[in-house]
């Protein structure tokens, strides 16, 4: 039992929101795993950052990971840097990854770079450029698709990336 597909991005590619369209569409559930870590701990990730760190988050991240790719089904919604993990890089080998790629006009429309997102909260814009930069690569080489999300509707993307799975 492993998921029909993972969604991994950025902050603001729309990973929950399109996760929930094409879960929808697909009639599947939608695991989204930084609320599963938020409903494990009763804490929020920006509440476990600051206090326990971002090494403590990461591990509770890749823990909750593993776990869901080998027993959830359906549509599979990573935080932005689950796939950064090298432990979660190994977990994602053989699955449908989509990457939700967006740019930082859309993203920072989005999220509004709130203080909800502990990586972003010193100088957002700038902070998720670098994040971007650094993380590109990753979900690059993770992907088995790549979805521009920028100036669409949840629904468009959640469609196109139904088709990509053969279920349109």
């Amino acid at each position: 039992m492993t998921p029909r597909v993972v969604l991994v991005g950025p902050p603001g590619s729309g990973k929950s929101t399109v996760g929930a369209a094409l879960a929808a569409l697909l009639a599947v559930p939608l695991h989204d795993t930084d609320a599963a870590v938020e409903a494990a701990t009763g804490r929020t990730v920006s509440d476990i950052f600051v206090e326990d760190g971002e090494a403590a988050f990461r591990a509770l991240e890749r823990a909750e990971v593993a776990r869901a790719v080998a027993e959830e089904e359906g549509v599979l919604a990573l935080g932005g840097g689950a796939p950064v993990d090298p432990v979660t890089q190994e977990v994602l080998a053989g699955q449908v990854v989509v990457f939700l790629d967006v740019g930082i006009a859309d993203a920072a429309k989005r999220v509004g770079f709130d203080q909800s997102r502990p990586l972003l909260a010193v100088n957002p814009r700038a902070s998720w450029v670098r994040l971007m930069n650094e993380r590109r690569p990753v979900y690059e080489r993770l992907a088995t698709h790549r979805v521009d999300t920028a100036g669409r509707t949840p629904e468009d993307v959640a469609s196109e990336v139904a088709g990509l799975l053969g279920a349109s």
